[in-house]
């Protein structure tokens, strides 16, 4: 599997466009909302970054998201030529996403009323999530544009995914729709380009790839003793870092058994960032998973860190392990490398073609906790590694810069055919 992205300097022709009007799609999840909490992650952050680039080039972006609280502004200016709009879809609070999908119809009336009231038409849709990828489609249909969408994880796979909550028929039904109708589908790698054509019958011809990003400004080496010092954490320690939501699929559980083959090791400590709080059922769950492991005084539960402060857990680890059962990218891998932190990482999204075995991480043989642990161990043993900038180095092209450009000419790509 390869994963492509030309770097800024060595751009390829497209399609010359002009600003575009893009109205983009997040219903279910806001891209400001909290990371790692149940409903915000990845996908959220793959929004906004987008959008801001898109902006910075002169494209007019609205982001359409469900008002999720009292008080909420309807319309909030995020970055430049790029709002945020809030739109009614039942009642206040987070809703469980099968229960949204009875309020869609609600939501687009919302949009309609919105964009006839100011006027607004869109040059194409880019819709996130099949939530959205729904209201997508009514829009298509109602406003006579291209649109473009995005799966970030596919329920058909999650569904014959060891360790993953099954996905509902209506979330298989729709999403087989969307990849037949839609004029046109993102994803970030080979794999889910294949894995759509294998469930749904899409043609490949409608696919394009477009890997995820990283934000090289925000996600930089940190001295090390400093970031622990910070962190609480002591020099002399082998820490293992993870990060992300609290979900089956992450697969933590695994994690935690992996920890439990490594307690030989003095001066061990996993760390765990996300999750909604300790007092949830899933936290308490793995708290006590990890007391019937005997780990518990080694695991540190750190909770919802605020995306700007991940550069120092990343730079105080010595690695990041990505232990999910699924993955459409592995943003988080990203983030880590880009912060000149090594990943340990099963066999899921892009970890194969973004970690260079050996120097800047290595993809486990197998899915089992003593894969993870023998690769783990051999990281936090190495006594020679590569500089955090050697690390780092290894994902430059993954800017957003790049991501965006990409992008552009997807977008190139549909309106071509118009």
């Amino acid at each position: 599997m390869t994963v492509k992205l030309r770097n800024e300097s060595r751009e390829v022709a497209h399609l010359k466009i002009e600003k575009l009007k893009i109205a983009m799609l997040s219903v279910h999840s806001s891209p400001v909302g909290e990371l790692g909490a149940k409903d915000t992650g990845g996908m959220s952050v793959y929004v906004r970054e987008v959008a801001r680039e898109l902006g910075n080039r002169g494209h007019l972006v609205d982001i359409y998201t469900r008002l999720n609280r009292s008080g909420q502004k309807q319309i909030a200016q995020l970055y430049d030529n790029v709002r945020l709009i809030h739109l009614k879809a039942g009642d206040n609070g987070h809703m469980n996403k099968l229960a949204l999908y009875a309020h869609l119809d609600e939501f687009f009336k919302e949009l309609e009323a919105f964009r006839n009231r100011k006027s607004l038409n869109y040059d194409l849709i880019h819709s996130h999530y099949w939530l959205s990828g729904r209201v997508g489609n009514w829009a298509q249909e109602r406003w006579e544009v291209p649109h473009v969408f995005m799966f970030h994880t596919v329920g058909a796979v999650k569904n014959s995914t060891a360790g993953s909550e099954k996905e509902p028929e209506l979330r298989t039904a729709i999403e087989k729709h969307l990849a037949r109708k839609c004029d046109r589908i993102l994803v970030a790698t080979d794999r889910e380009r294949d894995n759509l054509v294998q469930h749904y019958g899409a043609s490949p011809e409608t696919i394009g790839v477009v890997p995820c990003g990283v934000n090289l400004d925000l996600f930089r080496p940190l001295d090390k003793a400093a970031a622990r010092q910070q962190l609480g954490f002591a020099k002399d320690e082998s820490v293992v870092l993870f990060v992300g939501r609290f979900a089956p699929l992450k697969g933590i559980d695994r994690l935690l058994e992996a920890m439990a083959h490594l307690k030989h090791r003095q001066r061990l400590r996993l760390v765990i960032v996300g999750g909604d709080g300790n007092s949830t059922p899933e936290s308490q769950r793995l708290q006590e998973l990890a007391r019937e492991l005997s780990i518990q005084d080694f695991v540190t539960f750190a909770g919802r860190i605020e995306q700007y402060r991940l550069p120092s857990y990343y730079s105080a680890a010595d690695v990041l392990a990505v232990p999910s059962h699924y993955e459409s990218f592995g943003l988080v891998a990203l983030e880590s490398l880009a912060s000149g932190t090594p990943v340990v990482a099963t066999r899921v999204g892009a970890m194969e073609s973004i970690l260079k075995r050996g120097e800047t991480g290595h993809v486990v043989s197998n899915g089992s906790s003593r894969s993870l642990a023998d690769g783990i161990e051999t990281f936090i043993s190495r006594p020679h590694a590569p500089s955090a900038d050697e690390v780092r180095a290894s994902v430059f092209r993954f800017s957003w810069a790049n991501v965006a450009s990409a992008m552009i000419d997807e977008y190139a790509t549909v309106l071509r055919r118009l």
